[in-house]
């Protein structure tokens, strides 16, 4: 049997398709995952599920189609790092994930991005500018920068910092403490240097400065879980969903007891096991309820600038790795951001998912993510509906295209440059996303009568 020289889906030519463009057919698809988006998928009309262990490229090398022949394929990081280098995707196939998603999802990755452009913003516009990017709290790498984080530590005694793994995610690994000793056997066990040759790598940490006074909503900390889906990073085109969540903690918030996990972590995975959990009532607010809350207490003008200051967070953080993520037109990404307020309602970027919780806590988080992953599809159009031209599509809102994207209404005033425009912008605004889908539906229809006649 002949070599077949297999490159990456991104390097490939337009050439040798196997299958042609999707048209009236049926859309296959794969899911490597058994949660909502699975229901989302089997419930698409015209959409059907394929399954087995054969890639695309593996159908091109034995020139056969079989189970493997998909147009769209919901994967996990996993498979995507053992398989894409050596994928053939042909020209209509879509796919989760950028290559290398982790430079923004790393929490040690998504910093060191975030600094350089920052960097660079000051040595190029000033340090004016460079001030936009004041929404992540002092972060340092461990073990690779621990003796900068002592000096750093030593000239703020007493202060608070938090320890997070930076490839780990429900709040594992984590922990507070105000002390050097208090991280004394974490660095017993992962800062020594590699005396023996068997040993693994110590894990990557970072360590931040806690945020100690957050925003507090009946007394308990909580947190903002932003949906944005990228279609494009070259160039960047950038869609933001109106709905997300705000994350309570169980428990009160104080700095007494540090160590208390129900106090200070948002994460669901941590607060469901709280032993005074109700699981019928949760630990949610929608995104809507929470705008709502800081338009009453603040005023309107108030809480518009905090979701200005997210919506600042989102392209920046985006900005920092756009010319290092692999460009590929077949991938798409759909991030979950959390976002923190302090006391002063100053938004603080605390990770970026590149897998963000699709398991369901109740029904109306499953209202929320079922709407969520069909307005992705509809974004992604596999059945060539849109004109292109849409500024919003379901609960998504096209906020970045090469530029940002500007509101027709201009119900939303920010500044851009200096310049005050309207930004195309509706985090916790109400979405009437049935009435609006039909309308593109039925345009599209028209202007596929017309094309035939």
């Amino acid at each position: 049997m002949s070599k077949i020289n297999r490159v990456p889906g991104y390097m490939q030519s337009k050439g040798n398709r196997n299958r042609g463009p999707i048209g009236d057919r049926e859309i296959r698809y794969k899911c490597s995952m058994q949660n909502t988006i699975l229901d989302v998928l089997r419930a698409r009309p015209g959409w059907q599920e394929v399954s087995g262990p054969n890639t695309a490229g593996n159908q091109q090398q034995q020139g056969q189609k079989g189970d493997g022949d998909w147009d769209f394929y919901w994967c996990d990081r996993e498979w995507l790092h053992a398989n894409y280098d050596t994928m053939f995707l042909q020209e209509h196939q879509k796919i989760l994930h950028f290559r290398n998603h982790y430079e923004l999802t790393r929490k040690n990755l998504m910093v060191k991005n975030l600094k350089r452009l920052r960097k660079q913003t000051e040595r190029e516009m000033g340090k004016k500018e460079a001030e936009s990017f004041d929404f992540f709290p002092t972060t340092y790498e461990l073990p690779s920068e621990y003796h900068i984080f002592v000096e750093e530590f030593k000239k703020n005694p007493g202060i608070i910092w938090i320890m997070k793994p930076a490839a780990k995610s429900q709040g594992r690994g984590i922990f507070l403490f105000r002390k050097l000793k208090d991280i004394t056997d974490w660095k017993k066990g992962e800062y020594q240097p590699l005396t023996d040759p068997n040993r693994e790598v110590p894990e990557t940490y970072v360590v931040q400065r806690y945020i100690e006074d957050p925003y507090l909503i009946g007394g308990r900390k909580f947190d903002i879980r932003v949906y944005v889906l990228v279609v494009s990073y070259n160039p960047l085109k950038v869609w933001l969903y109106r709905s997300g969540f705000a994350r309570f903690s169980n428990s009160r918030f104080s700095l007494d007891s540090i160590e208390d996990a129900y106090v200070h972590l948002t994460n669901v995975a941590v607060q469901k096991t709280a032993p005074d959990y109700d699981p019928d009532k949760g630990c949610k607010w929608a995104t809507q309820q929470l705008r709502q809350y800081l338009t009453a207490k603040h005023s309107a003008d108030a809480a518009r600038k905090v979701f200005q200051g997210i919506d600042n967070i989102i392209i920046k953080s985006l900005q920092s790795v756009q010319k290092i993520i692999i460009n590929d037109k077949h991938c798409f990404e759909m991030y979950g951001y959390d976002v923190l307020l302090d006391a002063n309602l100053k938004p603080w970027l605390i990770e970026i998912n590149a897998s963000p919780s699709l398991t369901a806590s109740g029904k109306d988080d499953y209202d929320l993510k079922y709407g969520v992953l069909n307005d992705v599809l509809n974004v992604l159009d596999l059945e060539n509906r849109l004109t292109g031209k849409e500024k919003r599509v379901g609960g998504f809102d096209l906020i970045w295209d090469d530029g940002p994207v500007l509101a027709d209404d201009g119900s939303m005033e920010c500044s851009v440059n200096g310049t005050s425009t309207t930004a195309n912008s509706f985090l916790g605004c109400h979405c009437e996303r049935k009435k609006q889908l039909r309308e593109i539906y039925t345009a599209a229809q028209a202007l596929k009568k017309t094309a035939v006649s």
